[in-house]
């Protein structure tokens, strides 16, 4: 009866399935946008390869959100303190002509200290003030090749040299030039610093919180662990006011279905009751196939959510996306519960229905 029902109403079930598959979609994919973008970051900052960071009072979990307060002779007093390798300056620039980029300003020659150095797939290092380094990644997506213009920051640069992603960002230029469009004089974001072994790294924190007291030190490894998007206020509230907009949508659509069937079936009710159908099965009957339709949407979204990924990473190569079995689940139980509770009022309509009145509905 149930599958008779789903299939003698052909456009009722494709537009329920849909609405149920695109709620499940829309969670995996915003969330797994969020999550790709935040771990992306993170990693790109654990392969710069230092152990601590050092960046204002009360900056930003984002790199880039934070004005340049800091001298870059801060770098040297660092340097100073035991078990220092090395210290680098950066000073991060968004910029928005191709799309939403963060560019990092750096001094190559700490750079390399601190990082070992980048691997180059063509070209080479900054030869002049207004030369621009990119990742392969960006490379690819933009379709830049070494020798190319960029404009950046309202300057033309040239590309001297495509790196290896994964170490820092995505585009590099250097200090000086990211001072001078920034309008700053020796400035910088953060500094990164290297210790002599890793297993200095409290103790270093703890020298650089007593010379630096007002600024924000920090491990990498403790900034890999906050950079997720339950430990950030800001993102938990985004999904979870995407989550209850989505829940509420299957909710709606469910609820309006098959309060209708109900409706258009309010004699086909009255028969089997007085057949002898117990409220019960009625009741049994309306949730089952509310909780068949919302099954196939969970399928139908989990398809929507790979088939989305896919769509984006190939027009922008740069984004991040993780689908992770978690959400999945998370989204596939909160749309099945959604079009239960969707389905309870109506069926409870239809377990209520007198059969004799039932049966004269017209």
């Amino acid at each position: 009866m149930i599958l008779q029902n789903i299939w003698h109403r052909p456009i009722r079930t494709v537009v329920c399935v849909l609405a149920v598959g695109i709620e499940v979609g829309m969670v995996m994919l915003v969330v797994g946008l969020t999550h790709g973008m935040l771990h992306d970051s993170a990693t790109r900052v654990e392969g710069v390869g230092a152990d601590i960071m050092v960046q204002p009072p009360n900056s930003s979990y984002f790199l880039g959100l934070t004005s340049a307060p800091m001298p870059v002779a801060i770098a040297n007093r660092l340097q100073q303190l035991p078990h220092v390798r090395a210290v680098t300056p950066v000073l991060f620039q968004f910029e928005s002509a191709h799309g939403l980029s963060l560019i990092w300003g750096i001094d190559m020659k700490t750079w390399n200290q601190v990082t070992g150095g980048f691997v180059y797939r063509e070209g080479g290092p900054f030869q002049g003030p207004y030369d621009v380094l990119v990742d392969d990644w960006y490379a690819r997506a933009e379709k830049i090749k070494v020798g190319d213009p960029v404009n950046l920051l309202n300057h033309v640069f040239k590309v001297s040299g495509i790196v290896m992603h994964g170490k820092g960002g995505r585009l590099f230029i250097p200090l000086t030039t990211a001072d001078n469009l920034a309008e700053q004089e020796d400035r910088a974001s953060a500094f990164f610093i290297k210790c002599t072994d890793p297993g200095y790294t409290q103790a270093v924190i703890q020298s650089a919180e007593t010379l630096l007291p007002k600024y924000t030190v920090r491990s990498v490894q403790e900034y890999m662990s906050m950079m997720t998007s339950n430990d950030i206020p800001a993102m938990t509230d985004f999904n979870a006011v995407l989550i209850a907009v989505a829940v509420i949508i299957g909710f709606l659509i469910i609820f309006l279905s098959m309060y209708t069937t109900v409706t258009e079936r309010t004699r086909e009710v009255g028969i089997l009751k007085s057949l002898g159908a117990s409220k019960g099965y009625i009741m049994e009957v309306v949730l089952k196939e509310a909780w068949l339709l919302s099954a196939l949407g969970v399928v139908t979204g989990y398809l929507i959510a790979w088939l989305g990924r896919k769509v984006m990473v190939t027009v922008f190569p740069t984004l991040t996306v993780e689908l992770t079995v978690q959400w999945a689940l998370i989204a596939g139980v909160l749309a099945l519960a959604g079009a239960l509770l969707g389905a309870l009022y109506p069926a409870l309509r239809a377990a209520r229905l007198d059969p004799i009145e039932a049966l004269a509905y017209e």
